[in-house]
């Protein structure tokens, strides 16, 4: 069973989502960001972020201008602030290497910072309007269902989904549309608990015509985030985003008095991760703020 393209294509067309990064002059750094901030974390929130952000630095080399501070500040609460620093990082190179252009071979993409073959292919596809195969959890949800009649997609596998995309996607100038709309309806209408399947624009299902059998394998339980370490770093990271300046110890220790072990382990790993700096003097700043840090 296959999925008909020129169904999904039209439906996409007529009920799309208006998102900011979808609009006609936005740029291919400025869609590789909006990839970038859009790993793990919903559209709602990300949106705005990401406006202010492609108004303050559009260009890659804007940004690679920017501090390290700068941009960890500019992200605020998107999460995983790792992403941060590897678009930072991004950024460096394709101003240096790349004549401020951001690639459009898959390959080369492949090369850059916090680049994965998702992303790489996703740059691809919505900026470059190339027929190559994206693959997210929306996506292997949709061909689960309509093509192979599973409730899930059970663990990924790199090569078989792109496999099984690749095999879907028109041989013309639609292919692109196509995968766009393929997320779009996994992202707002074969979604994972509520699937609308009586708005669903495909006339052929094949988990639809085997009377939606239920997944083989439990859902995965949702991720904990209160209490956890990555709520600690959280709250150190605000600490530090609210200062220009470096901070002693102590206004970093007041904010998880809980288990100060794990407020000293998360600390540690924001060093390593070098998201934060410690100074000479001993203060803690965000990367590239610190002045003269200590060894």
């Amino acid at each position: 069973m296959s999925i008909d393209s020129v169904e999904l294509v039209d439906w996409y067309a007529h009920s799309r989502r208006d998102l900011p990064w979808r609009g006609p002059d936005v740029t291919a750094w400025q869609i590789l960001v909006s990839e970038f901030m859009l790993q793990q974390t919903p559209v709602a929130r990300v949106a705005p972020i990401w406006v202010e952000w492609v108004a303050r630095w559009p260009t890659p080399s804007a940004t690679a201008a920017a501090s390290a501070a700068d941009v960890l500040r500019a992200w605020g609460k998107l999460g995983y602030p790792r992403r941060a620093k590897r678009l930072h990082e991004c950024a460096t190179v394709i101003a240096a290497e790349h004549d401020d252009r951001v690639p459009d071979d898959v390959e080369v993409l492949l090369t850059l910072p916090g680049v994965g073959a998702y992303t790489a292919r996703a740059v691809g596809c919505f900026a470059y309007r190339q027929g190559v195969p994206v693959v997210d959890t929306n996506v292997r949800r949709v061909v689960a269902r309509a093509v192979h009649g599973l409730a899930d997609a059970g663990n990924p596998s790199a090569v078989r989904d792109l496999t099984h995309v690749a095999a879907l996607l028109p041989d013309d100038e639609t292919a692109p549309v196509f995968s766009a709309a393929l997320m779009e309806l996994g992202a707002t209408v074969c979604t994972a608990r509520s699937p609308k399947c009586g708005i669903c624009p495909l006339s052929v299902c094949a988990w639809r015509a085997a009377g939606h059998p239920p997944a083989t394998t439990p859902p995965r339980p949702a991720q904990r985030y209160a209490g956890t370490d990555r709520q600690v770093r959280g709250r150190l990271l605000d600490v530090l985003r609210a200062s220009t300046v470096p901070v002693p110890r102590d206004q970093l220790d007041v904010v998880w008095l809980t288990d100060t072990a794990q407020r000293d382990r998360a600390l540690d790993s924001l060093l390593v991760d070098g998201l934060v700096e410690q100074t000479a003097d001993g203060r803690f700043a965000l990367s590239g703020e610190g002045g003269d840090a200590g060894p």
